[in-house]
């Protein structure tokens, strides 16, 4: 027996597992990292005052956004725009409408949808915060919101809206009355007037 020849084979052996350890640590690096990226645009609202979760409008609840803005017009704002369903239908009823979302991969995901629908001229998105964009201009403001960020958003619209439509889902505005109420459960809006009070 040649030891010479089975040392070399060892050599080469150990060689071998070093590269293909290495390339499966870079591998399983990499896909770590890359999930990671991915993820945490997901998952940083959770780590902030408010948390504003990303949950999908169901159908019933955007025949009922659409209801409560019958007979209106003109610009409308889709705040935190999540997948940009509300502001897409909100082009296809011949609003100028825009979504603020927080999500670099929601915002992506709605300039891609409303390309592919054919809305892009009517429907725009931006990523940014919903506390720092200015509501003044828009004449019709829908929200998704979570009850703990509702009496804030309130003040919000006293502050920056004049003649304007709201339209909360899920969670109503505590402190202000609704000028109409559609649905029921999961799937209510509520409807105010805000007149820069």
């Amino acid at each position: 027996m040649d030891f010479k020849f089975l040392e070399g084979e060892k050599k080469i052996s150990k060689e071998t597992n070093y590269k293909t350890g290495l390339v499966l640590a870079t591998i399983t690096g990499g896909t770590a990292v890359l999930s990671s990226i991915i993820c945490l645009p997901f998952i940083l609202p959770a780590l902030r005052k408010v948390c504003l979760p990303f949950v999908p409008a169901t159908t019933k609840q955007v025949e009922n956004v659409f209801l409560a803005l019958r007979g209106k017009t003109g610009s409308l704002i889709d705040i935190g725009s999540g997948d940009g369903r509300i502001v897409i239908e909100a082009a296809k009823h011949g609003f100028k409408s825009v979504g603020v979302e927080l999500n670099p991969w929601l915002v992506f995901y709605s300039k891609i949808n409303s390309i592919r629908l054919g809305f892009s001229k009517n429907a725009n998105f931006y990523c940014q915060d919903l506390w720092k964009f200015q509501l003044q201009p828009y004449k019709n403001v829908v929200i998704f919101g979570v009850k703990e960020m509702m009496e804030e958003l309130t003040e919000k619209f006293n502050n920056e809206l004049k003649d304007s439509t709201v339209v909360a889902c899920r969670f109503p505005l505590p402190s202000k009355k609704p000028i109409k109420i559609i649905g029921t459960g999961i799937d209510r809006v509520w409807v105010y007037h805000f007149n820069g009070e």
